[in-house]
């Protein structure tokens, strides 16, 4: 299937090589002329403007977006809608705030223009495993790119969740899930790393995946960034956000539900942010899953 391709970070490149894999036809754009460079080495093709990736689609087309939130988003988005034609459609790959999605189906609705928003959770590792799609829109737009989808995530790891911002609102609960499954592990490997017991926390994080009520995806990570630095002694305890977490507090407020896990896992993030990364054990570790996960990179003593 033909596709455009708008981003060429950790996800985004990744992204369109597993496409290539599959003998999709990618045009590509990103504004870092090197990207557009690498990405042809696998078959895509690196393309210098917008108007130059809209121009090598033959309709209707398809463009995946894959940059930063906000205001890069909105821009590219009102840049595509002013080149696509009617039947056209866009996909928005990032960590997209669904109300954003909503808006911006009525805008480009107006102009005959489909939107699918696309809840994207894989990080770094999904060029390998697969992305899990979480994706939102039209039924019928959402069949036409099946091909895309289905190539992109892994044997039942993509579904069609709901009309406009629905992929990005379930994506958005899962990130705020996320937030509270790494502060639980952060807190527990503190308490372990202060116990009066020598205890070797890799070797426990890899005897948990194996049977345990507590195995995830998460604790493999853990126990791969305790192998490379067992007291994370490298790491400061510095931890950023994407954002979602906020995004699904607002929302609880807004629904007037009852968050606790998340919200005070939220408000760690920030407090390990106040004197500059000092931080405790537990905050190390939670920078040390993000850049395992996500390849945020840390902040390093």
């Amino acid at each position: 299937m033909e596709i455009g391709f708008v981003g060429l970070g950790k996800m985004g490149m990744n992204m369109v090589e597993r496409l290539r894999r599959d003998n999709h036809q990618i045009v590509a754009f990103d504004l870092d002329d090197a990207k557009r460079k690498e990405v042809s080495t696998f078959g895509a093709d690196g393309v210098n403007s917008l108007k130059d990736l809209v121009a090598r689609l033959a309709p209707p087309r398809g463009v995946w977006v894959m940059v930063p939130a906000g205001e890069p988003t909105d821009s590219t988005i009102t840049q595509l809608a002013e080149l696509l034609e009617p039947g056209d459609a866009i996909i928005d790959g990032g960590n997209t705030n669904f109300h954003d999605d909503v808006r911006r189906a009525a805008i480009l609705g107006a102009k005959g223009l489909h939107l699918v928003d696309a809840g994207t959770s894989g990080g770094i590792w999904g060029l390998k495993l697969g992305y899990c799609l979480m994706i939102g829109g039209e039924l019928e737009i959402f069949r036409r790119y099946e091909p895309i989808f289905k190539t992109l995530a892994p044997p039942d790891g993509y579904d069609h969740v709901g009309g406009h911002g629905a992929g990005h609102y379930v994506k958005m609960v899962h990130n705020g899930i996320e937030y509270g499954l790494m502060q639980a592990y952060a807190e527990g490997f503190e308490a372990m790393h202060k116990s009066e017991y020598k205890l070797d926390l890799p070797n426990i994080a890899n005897l948990w995946g194996r049977g345990s009520v507590v195995r995830s995806w998460l604790l493999m990570l853990t126990a791969k960034a305790l192998e490379k630095d067992p007291g994370l002694k490298q790491v400061r305890g510095y931890v950023e956000d994407s954002g979602e977490g906020r995004w699904a507090v607002q929302d609880a407020i807004d629904k007037n539900i009852s968050m606790p896990v998340i919200t005070m896992a939220l408000f760690t993030r920030f407090r390990s942010r106040a004197d500059k990364g000092e931080g405790t054990f537990g905050e190390k570790l939670l920078a040390a899953l993000r850049d395992e996960f996500g390849g945020h990179g840390v902040v390093k003593e």
